[in-house]
C-alpha cells in the first residue's frame, strides 16, 4: 500500500527523474541536448519539465508549435528554444519572431511567412532551415534545397533574419541496421554542404533524435534532439545501452469497488471476457475518457498492492475492470497503471495495446489530477 494520499486518479511526474535522464543522455552523447517539450512534455506536464531540463543542463528546447515555445517565454524561459510547425497566417508568429524564438522555414511560403513577422515585429528573425532527408513528411524537398537556401542567404545578407540551424529528421532510428538510415546522414550531409557552398555558416546542425542520439554516434553533430529518452523510456527497445534512465510517469488510481462473481459470468461491454472460475474483480475508475486506451482490455496488466493483475473486459469510457487474487485488495487500494519497474511500464502497457510508449504517456490525462514531485527544493 502507498503512503501517498489516496486519490482516485492521478498521473505523477517525477522531476528528480527527468534531471537525471537528461544529465545521463549529456554523459553518454558528449554534445549539447535539445529536450523536445512538445505536446506537454510528452504528457508530463511543459513548465515543470522545461525548467528541469534547464537545470540538468539542457541547451535548447524543442517545442512544436507556436503556443507551445510562446508559452516557455512568457513562463519567463530566456534560453535557445526551437520551433518548427506553423502554416503561413498565423498571428502568434510574429510573436515568436519578436521574442527571439528560433523558427523553421522549409519551403518558400514559409520564408514569406517569417518575412512578413519580422516586417510587423521590426525584429530580425532566428531562422533555421529543415531539410526531408526521407521521413517525407515536413522539410525542403532535396530539388527544392538549394533554392531555399539562397534565398535564406539573400535575407540573411539583408539583415531580415540570421540562419542559425539547419536540420533534419530520422525515419527508422530506432532500427540501427535499417537502410533508410545511412541514406539519410548522407542526404543530410549533402545539404550542409549546399549550405557552406552560399555562404551559411549555422550555429547548430542537429539529425539525431532519442533512438539515434543513443545509438548512432555519427547523427550527433552540433546537437542532439531528445524527447522519449529525456522521459525514461526507451526510443528504441531491444537495441540501447542502459543508461540508467528512469520513467518519470506514475498513473495511480485508487480501487473504487471489488466483488466476487461466479464462473460464467461477462465482463463489461459485449462480453469480450468471461470467468472460467469464481473470480475476485476490482474496479479502477478511469477509462477511455481519460486517455487510457480502449485496446488494453483483455491485454495489459496493472499492479495492485505489488501484484500484476490484468484488465479484463473493454475498457470503458470512465472505468476498466481488473483480476485481482482471492483475498487480494480493498477499496482505496492503490492501482499503478504504469510507471517504473517493477510496476508494469508504458512500454509493457505499449506493447499490450499494440502501440509506442510516446502515445502511452501522451495521451493519458482527461479526468486524472496531475502532481509534480522531485523539485529542487525537496
Amino acid at each position: 500500500m502507498s503512503s501517498d494520499p489516496v486519490v482516485r486518479a492521478e498521473i505523477v511526474v517525477d522531476l528528480a527523474a527527468v534531471r537525471a535522464n537528461v544529465r545521463a543522455l549529456a554523459a553518454h552523447t558528449r554534445t549539447p541536448l535539445m529536450v523536445v517539450v512538445k505536446a506537454d512534455a510528452y504528457g508530463h506536464g511543459l513548465l515543470p519539465v522545461a525548467r528541469a531540463a534547464r537545470a540538468a543542463g539542457a541547451s535548447w528546447l524543442g517545442a512544436a508549435t507556436l503556443e507551445e515555445a510562446l508559452a516557455l517565454r512568457e513562463a519567463g524561459d530566456t534560453g535557445p528554444v526551437l520551433t518548427w510547425l506553423f502554416v503561413p497566417g498565423e498571428p502568434r508568429l510574429t510573436d515568436a519572431v519578436a521574442a527571439g524564438i528560433d523558427v523553421t522555414a522549409h519551403s518558400a511560403e514559409g520564408l514569406d511567412a517569417v518575412a512578413e513577422a519580422v516586417r510587423r515585429s521590426g525584429t530580425p528573425a532566428r531562422l533555421q532551415l529543415k531539410i526531408d532527408t526521407g521521413l517525407s513528411r515536413n522539410g525542403c524537398a532535396p530539388e527544392d534545397w538549394a533554392g531555399l537556401v539562397e534565398r535564406a542567404r539573400d535575407g540573411e545578407r539583408a539583415g531580415t533574419w540570421r540562419v542559425t540551424g539547419v536540420w533534419s529528421h530520422l525515419a527508422c532510428s530506432d532500427e540501427p541496421d535499417h537502410p533508410a538510415n545511412v541514406a539519410q546522414l548522407v542526404a543530410f550531409e549533402d545539404a550542409l554542404a549546399v549550405a557552406t557552398e552560399h555562404g551559411l555558416a549555422p550555429e547548430v546542425r542537429h539529425l539525431a533524435n532519442s533512438a539515434a542520439a543513443i545509438i548512432s554516434p555519427e547523427t550527433r553533430f552540433d546537437l542532439v534532439r531528445v524527447g522519449i529518452a529525456a522521459y525514461g523510456l526507451d526510443p528504441a527497445p531491444g537495441h540501447t545501452p542502459d543508461l540508467g534512465l528512469r520513467p518519470a510517469m506514475t498513473a495511480r488510481a485508487a480501487l473504487a469497488h471489488v466483488k466476487r462473481v461466479p464462473a460464467g459470468a461477462g465482463v463489461s461491454y459485449g462480453h469480450s471476457w468471461v470467468a472460467d472460475r469464481p473470480t475476485t474483480l476490482g474496479l479502477v475508475p478511469v477509462g477511455y475518457g481519460d486517455g487510457v486506451p480502449r485496446h488494453a482490455g483483455n491485454h495489459a496488466q496493472v499492479d495492485v498492492g505489488g501484484k500484476h493483475c490484468p484488465v479484463r473486459g473493454r475498457v470503458c469510457m470512465d472505468q476498466l475492470v481488473v483480476e485481482v487474487p482471492d483475498g487480494h485488495g480493498a477499496v482505496g487500494d492503490e492501482v499503478v497503471l504504469f510507471g517504473a519497474a517493477p510496476h508494469p511500464t508504458a512500454q509493457d502497457w505499449a506493447e499490450a495495446c499494440g502501440t509506442i510508449s510516446y502515445e502511452i504517456v501522451t495521451r493519458i490525462g482527461g479526468r486524472f489530477g496531475r502532481r509534480w514531485v522531485g523539485q529542487e527544493d525537496e
